[in-house]
């Protein structure tokens, strides 16, 4: 297992953490179970010795994960 350290970001809050989980996918997936996100939040997630992803919440899907989207990246 890995172990990744993320932080979510809102205008007036910040959490931070460690999750161990067995793929990056799987942890983005258990934040979204454990974390309280808002739409428009930041997510900076990543393993030690590396800077990390960063994504904004842009919606949330049926089961109440959050939708992420990579954060600083231009629409086509």
């Amino acid at each position: 297992m890995s172990r990744y350290r993320f932080s979510v970001s809102s205008s007036d809050t910040r959490q931070e953490g460690t999750i161990e989980s067995d793929s990056f996918r799987a942890a983005v997936d258990a934040l979204g179970e454990h974390v309280t996100v808002q739409l428009g939040d930041v997510l900076e997630i990543g393993v030690n010795g590396f800077p990390p992803a960063s994504y904004r919440c842009v919606g949330e899907v049926r089961n109440g994960l959050p939708i992420w989207v990579p954060s600083g990246q231009l629409a086509a």
